[in-house]
């Protein structure tokens, strides 16, 4: 097991906020005057600029919030155009995704930066190869995990069972974030005090929809206090 200074970031679905969480706590982190970096190791739905630079949406905004000063070897190993399943995605390009690839540019930036706060992709237990997933991805790092939790029908079950996974790998639970969808959902505050009563680990808040994706105003709409610096 490798011990950094990071957290891992995961959550109930896709597109539920992680990308947003992520940044914010890099942002929190740096506003303490912390070399925080943003890591988002595989990401699908990629586009080439006019460089031909690959390009994401999620790694472009960790990438800013980390003040843009690590090399996207090292940030982001691994992006793929189809905006599909990452295996999948890796297969249609004649690529496959290498677990010592994503850990060794983890180990790089560990050495590099004071805190490492990786994002996973989709849920917690997406496949990455035949033998390799998210949550493979988790253990490995062996960071404590934040779980965003899209507040939407039917997220009380799969953030009861994002939880139950996580700490079925020994990994420790370090916090989680409620997060509004599009979609909203009604009596969202029982759905909160529900999950707050069986989750055993901190809310760190509440994000209501944002205008824009902005890592300072969700910083400031969580509460990061809970969280160890350092791995578990």
């Amino acid at each position: 097991m490798m011990k950094a200074c990071a957290h891992f970031v995961t959550g109930t679905d896709t597109g539920i906020g992680k990308t947003l969480v992520a940044c914010a706590l890099v942002h929190a982190l740096r506003a303490r005057g912390l070399n925080a970096v943003g890591m988002k190791p595989v990401a699908s739905g990629a586009w080439r600029d006019t460089n031909g630079v690959i390009r994401n949406e999620d790694a472009d905004a960790l990438a800013a919030v980390s003040g843009a000063c690590f090399p996207q070897a090292m940030t982001s190993p691994y992006l793929f155009e189809a905006a599909l399943a990452p295996h999948v995605a890796a297969r249609l390009e004649g690529r496959s995704i290498a677990s010592e690839v994503i850990l060794d540019a983890f180990r790089s930036l560990s050495m590099r930066a004071q805190h490492v706060v990786v994002e996973g992709v989709g849920g917690f237990l997406v496949p990455l190869n035949d033998d390799f997933t998210t949550a493979d991805l988790a253990e490995a790092i062996a960071a404590p995990v934040i779980m965003v939790v899209g507040l939407k029908l039917g997220c009380i079950n799969h953030a009861l069972l994002t939880a139950e996974s996580i700490r079925a790998r020994g990994l420790s639970l370090a916090g989680w974030v409620a997060n509004s969808t599009p979609e909203g959902m009604l009596e969202q505050d029982a759905t909160i005090s529900a999950l707050s009563r069986r989750l055993d680990a901190p809310l760190l808040g509440t994000l209501p929809r944002f205008a824009s994706a902005d890592p300072q105003m969700a910083a400031a709409a969580l509460d990061f206090g809970a969280l160890q610096d350092g791995a578990n």
